[in-house]
């Protein structure tokens, strides 16, 4: 069901993006001011010139991270209910790595002229704000491989990345999906503004 609501979703967006191209083009020839046509030399030019550009940013960096670190997350067996003695304990072994991950993080943050704060003192922008995401998946990835690597789940190096690799996969619908959706956003922004 989801795949297919994410389908329909992507296809809705392409049939938006040539229904800009196609409004662009009659608005441009009516010469209305501030429009600029996507099949105009400079349109396209703009496009396949700025088609790599248009789809980085920092959003693109978090999804892959995120889908980094909830495929090892789901393949680390954190998900699980705990049927041995041993899972019980790594667990509590995991819960401690996580308070410390976050007492590291709250340091960091928290006491005057921290690292991760701005020059002004706020967390609110500041690197930490900035890094907001990445820290989360951070914390997670770094979580879920003590847990695996405690039950042996993760037993050597190619486990850890077939799981990351699984992890992409399984957000490779959401990562087609931002493609397609940053394309339509910056083409519009490219005809009106």
């Amino acid at each position: 069901m989801r795949s297919k609501l994410i389908a329909y979703v992507i296809a809705a967006l392409i049939v938006a993006e040539l229904l800009l191209v196609l409004i662009s083009w009659f608005l441009s020839s009516l010469m209305v001011d501030g429009v600029r046509s996507l099949l105009s030399s400079e349109g396209i030019r703009w496009f396949f010139g700025q088609f790599t550009d248009m789809i980085l940013s920092p959003v693109l960096g978090w999804l892959l991270l995120l889908a980094v670190s909830t495929g090892v997350f789901r393949q680390s067996g954190l998900l699980t209910r705990p049927s041995t003695y041993r899972e019980r304990m790594n667990r509590m072994l995991t819960l401690l790595v996580l308070l410390l991950y976050c007492g590291v993080i709250l340091l960091l943050t928290s006491i005057p002229h921290a690292i991760l704060l701005s020059p002004t003192g706020a967390l609110f922008p500041s690197p930490f704000s900035r890094a907001l995401v990445p820290i989360i998946a951070l914390g997670i990835l770094v979580v879920s491989l003590v847990y695996g690597i405690s039950v042996r789940v993760f037993t050597s190096v190619v486990d850890v990345c077939q799981a990351m690799s699984q992890g992409i996969s399984w957000w490779s619908p959401v990562l087609l999906l931002y493609v397609f959706f940053m394309q339509l956003y910056e083409s519009v922004c490219f005809v009106f503004f």
